[in-house]
């Protein structure tokens, strides 16, 4: 099969999801393909596939994990995304790697910081705890030097706020001054959010 044809199947078993627990074997087996954009989109799949059947792709998790080290940023990316989510599905899967995330805060690559912020939004939906003690991280990618980066930071806090809402209380005058102040209007609302959603609880 060339890679069209095989993207092409996994795009058509992205849509069927009646096939994915059966099919996860099979997808996973595609990490060892040759083409990174083949590797890419079976990351993505993964990490969906893993968010509704986390106790199936638990085997998986240490290969998906093995992409962290990859010097491609696009799969460094689609890691951290498919652990984010596979760890919104049950943390516990995922928890040998959750510290090893953060090093992706500062990664070179301003997509992967994205999916490091992503992927943390979605474990905190279920695991928020966790975070306590990690707010500094998240509040030094409110000010990264990429607009998508600044646009996504402040929502760890809107997800965070509505759920500890006391991990988030210090950092409010801070999200209020970015609200009023920042020249993104993206940010600008997101920091609202965040506010809104803290203050609620």
């Amino acid at each position: 099969m060339t890679e069209t044809e095989l993207y092409k199947e996994l795009g058509a078993l992205t849509k069927d999801k009646d096939r994915w627990q059966e099919s996860i074997p099979y997808v996973s087996s595609l990490l060892t393909h040759d083409s990174v954009k083949i590797q890419a989109k079976v990351l993505w799949l993964l990490g969906e596939m893993g968010l509704i059947y986390p106790q199936s792709v638990q085997d998986v998790v240490p290969p998906i994990a093995s992409f962290l080290d990859s010097p491609e940023p696009l799969l460094r990316e689609r890691a951290v995304n498919a652990l984010g989510r596979i760890g919104r599905g049950c943390y516990p899967v995922i928890e040998p790697y959750w510290d090893g995330l953060f090093r992706f805060a500062s990664d070179e690559a301003s997509k992967v910081r994205l999916a490091f912020i992503w992927a943390s939004e979605n474990i905190a939906t279920n695991a928020p705890d966790i975070y306590e003690n990690h707010m500094p991280v998240f509040e030094k990618l409110l000010h990264d030097t990429d607009d998508k980066v600044r646009m996504e930071a402040p929502e760890i806090f809107r997800v965070l706020g509505k759920r500890r809402p006391e991990f988030v209380r210090p950092y409010l005058e801070q999200l209020r001054q970015i609200s009023e102040i920042d020249e993104n209007r993206v940010v600008r609302i997101h920091c609202f959010g965040a506010i809104k959603a803290t203050e609620l609880k």
